[in-house]
């Protein structure tokens, strides 16, 4: 029993193992030994050893019984609906890329897409079927695809036990870990989301295990220096480290984790040094290394070795090898350049890449601008082509036996003169036989007045005009080796081309074309134009008197590392990018307070709608509030002397749910910063964290803190609130569950439980009765009639390599991916 107090006030007690009051309260003299033996060393007061791995079996029976519930609410008919949801286009059509080893590009780390592609070839997927588009069917061509979502929804299941040892860990009652693991289990969005072939539930999950494993180590570190580099110490500070690896290789999201667990070290390290008595300079920096290793050293050894098996895996070219310069191309099967003679002479055939952008080649075909000078089209165009090859032609003809040599093959006989820095030269097109040509008039998409269009001009036997005319400017400081700062060489040497008539410069930025022009990267000649996207290179390179024995080069094979730091810089320019709206986006502040919701899949007047459950969701964030007030209120009173802090249950309030706080802040706050596109489904690993602290907050409020002279009522009263909200909570979730499973619905159903008009599925997609649906499941093959739903677009390349462009070139990575997520 707790001590009445003399003026019958509140009155707090500290935790025990078992969670009962102490039969006594201890004389004077103990509680002299206890506030002494606080001072010997680093522990922390009111701190047990919460081992999760020595529970009593009654909580693992229990545990177990949850977990069968959990595999109930996830598996349901994970078969429906039988076609592509969402963005099931774009990480199914990424396991077929695996399967079939060609390369692409996504923003996201690989670890999640490559268990999907294990899965599912473990089940016999061939990579045969390309998730082209939002309800194509699953069951004519027998796609696995229960068994690539049940990858997924498996890690989803694990998140359920994940959360009731965390809690466990964190010293709750089993009562409170229950509720927790139960307000997981029938939370609607975490569902949804991990009934597809997506990558938040892989990412959800191993947050949860980064938060278990760390908070076991906390419990470890804080009871003191007799635990210090004990078994136990070190595994869960390595799985910490594992999993932290594991986190930040599904998506970039992990990184928020990494800095909550380094702010948390952080912490412990300066406790560590404010302990003089127990823990040597010797000691601190042991303590240090071994952080160092296990939060540094194995998270970053794990993530790149992702990515070697990633490179190992997709070693043939694919439609994202457009977005990779051509010494990462050079390392794909198929695609390695042969070597290529150095020195560029007049009369060589080339080709001329941008230097600054993915956009590629230096390129026309036959079709003409819709205005301006209506001349012939240049652009940039990302995959090799004949369209791409230019002869390099000197400003005069060479001079023959009879005079003049007309023709672009005039120096095909004669010995190969260098084409040095300050020559004036006209590119001819061979294909279509016209010259790069410039002129005082506006680009047709760029229209700036220091912009000027650039074209091709002419016709086969025409000699050119003063407007073909462009300079070479070599840039010193960017080429390799002192003979290609004075000629140009291939691959080696970097330049401009300053048209001589108007002095711009041959210039390509992030701009693509319309329609009309095929999506391809816009060219034009800019009179300021910043100096990256004016430099070029040569990188195709053939004259008829450069002979066998003529020097040669090729692009230097940048090993793992330059692949590694090369595809992470176009996945960090393709996800700062992401900045068009879309369809079912939204936005930081509207999370929390769970205003809108995801379209995923819409047919058979049934529907998939990613929503989360209003009754977890609103008591998380009112969780979440509660802590922020507390720490207000504790913070003025502590300024002003009161001893709050005093009380042991008073300080573990304050640090545990903080530190789970402070996990919630650092997972939503950052998308603040973001321009980008944002979903729902950011919130999800700060939902994890708000519902650890929502639990923490009862547990506390229930069994740690007590009215004096009212702890039976109390706890009674505890176990009721308890069992009604979980109650309400798996009430609340079967209402709006028709959403998460794609299940038959009526519109006065759907109306009913439309709290928020800014939740805006679809109530008169569904029939009157129920008695019109025919079947309990009924999903139509073929072509469906999808209602708003949306995949995002993903970046593709196109295919045609031909002189005429028939086909769209789709968006870069500058422009475009799959509008995924930092997700």
């Amino acid at each position: 029993m707790a001590s009445k107090s003399a003026k019958g006030g509140l009155e707090v007690k500290p935790h025990t193992r078992n969670g009962r009051s102490p039969s006594r309260s201890p004389g004077p003299k103990n509680r002299k030994k206890a506030v002494a033996s606080k001072k010997l060393d680093y522990s922390s007061e009111g701190v047990s050893d919460y081992d999760i791995l020595q529970l009593p079996v009654s909580d693992y029976k229990i545990m177990l019984m949850l977990t069968a519930i959990a595999v109930v609410v996830r598996l349901f008919r994970i078969y429906q609906p039988t076609s592509v949801v969402f963005d099931e286009v774009h990480f199914g059509g990424f396991a077929t890329k695996y399967i079939k080893g060609k390369f692409f590009m996504d923003v996201h780390p690989p670890l999640a897409k490559m268990l999907i592609a294990l899965v599912g070839y473990l089940a016999g997927f061939r990579g045969d079927f390309d998730f082209k588009e939002i309800g194509k069917d699953y069951l004519e061509p027998r796609v696995p695809y229960v068994a690539m979502r049940m990858l997924p929804a498996i890690l989803g299941i694990m998140s359920i036990p994940t959360m009731f040892l965390t809690l466990k860990a964190y010293g709750c009652r089993t009562s409170t870990a229950s509720m927790g693991a139960l307000l997981v289990t029938f939370e609607n969005g975490l569902v949804t989301q991990s009934r597809f072939i997506l990558l938040d539930s892989p990412l959800v999950i191993f947050t949860a295990l980064t938060v278990l494993a760390f908070t076991n180590f906390t419990n470890q570190h804080e009871q003191g220096p007799s635990r210090a580099f004990g078994a136990s110490w070190w595994f869960w500070l390595t799985l910490t480290g594992i999993f932290l690896g594991a986190t930040v290789s599904v998506k970039w999201v992990g990184l928020f984790t990494i800095a909550w667990v380094g702010s948390l070290t952080i912490v412990q390290l300066w406790v560590l040094l404010g302990d003089t008595r127990t823990v040597t300079i010797r000691v601190w920096f042991k303590h240090f290394f071994a952080r160092a290793f296990c939060l540094i050293v194995i998270p970053v050894g794990f993530y790149m070795s992702m990515f070697a098996i990633h490179f190992l895996c997709l070693a043939n070219p694919g439609d994202g090898d457009g977005f990779m310069s051509s010494e990462f191309q050079a390392t794909l099967n198929s695609k390695a350049m042969q070597d290529v003679p150095a020195d560029v002479a007049f009369g060589s055939r080339v080709s001329i890449r941008h230097y600054n952008t993915q956009g590629g080649y230096l390129h026309s075909h036959s079709s003409m601008y819709p205005g301006g000078s209506k001349q012939q089209q240049i652009t940039l165009y990302p995959h090799k082509d004949e369209n791409n090859i230019w002869v390099v032609e000197n400003q005069t003809q060479p001079l023959g036996e009879y005079g003049e040599v007309e023709g672009p093959s005039a120096w095909d006989n004669l010995t190969a003169g260098h084409v040095i820095d300050g020559s004036v030269i006209k590119l001819y097109h061979t294909s279509t036989h016209r010259r790069l040509h410039s002129h005082d008039i506006r680009p047709p998409v760029t229209e700036a007045d220091w912009q000027n269009e650039v074209s091709a001009y002419g016709y086969e036997g025409f000699p050119g005009d003063a407007n073909d005319l462009f300079r070479v400017e070599i840039v010193k400081s960017m080429s390799d080796g002192p003979e290609a700062k004075k000629r140009i060489r291939t691959i080696q040497t970097k330049f401009k081309l300053i048209h001589l008539m108007t002095g711009c410069a041959l210039f390509s930025h992030k701009v693509k074309l319309p329609e009309w022009g095929f999506e391809q990267q816009e060219v034009t000649c800019a009179k300021g134009g910043t100096l990256p996207n004016s430099i070029w290179y040569v990188e195709q390179n053939d004259h008829p008197m450069l002979g066998p024995d003529a020097e040669k080069v090729n692009y230097r094979n940048p090993g793992f590392l330059g692949k590694f730091w090369e595809l992470h810089k176009v996945m960090w320019r393709t996800n700062a990018g992401l900045v068009e709206s879309h369809a079912w986006d939204s936005r930081p502040p509207s999370w929390p307070t769970l205003l809108r919701g995801i379209n995923f899949w819409s047919r058979d007047h049934r529907q998939i709608y990613l929503l989360g459950n209003p009754l977890v969701w609103w008591s998380s964030t009112a969780a979440i509030i509660t802590y922020v007030i507390f720490k207000a209120i504790a913070t003025l009173r502590w300024q002003r002397s009161y001893q709050d802090y005093k009380s042991i249950v008073f300080k573990r309030f304050d640090y545990e749910i903080g530190q789970t706080v402070l996990g919630w802040a650092f997972h939503y706050f950052p998308f603040y910063l973001m321009a980008r596109q944002l979903f729902l489904h950011h919130y999800f690993p700060s939902l994890y964290f708000a519902i650890l602290a929502f639990c923490q907050v009862v547990d506390y409020g229930v069994n740690r803190v007590s009215l004096s002279g009212a702890v039976k009522s109390k706890r009674v009263f505890g176990k009721i609130f308890m069992v009604a909200f979980v109650v309400l909570s798996i009430v609340t979730f079967t209402m709006i569950s028709p959403l998460a499973y794609g299940n038959p619905w009526t519109k006065a159903a759907c109306q009913k439980v439309k709290l928020l008009k800014s939740w805006d599925f679809d109530c008169n997609l569904f029939h009157n009765d129920l008695a019109q649906y025919e079947t309990p499941m009924k999903f139509v093959n073929g072509t469906a009639q999808l209602l708003h739903a949306t995949p995002t677009p993903v970046p593709q390349q196109p295919q045609q390599q031909q002189q005429q462009q028939q086909q769209k070139v789709a968006k870069l990575a500058e422009e475009g991916d799959m509008k995924p997520r930092l997700e």
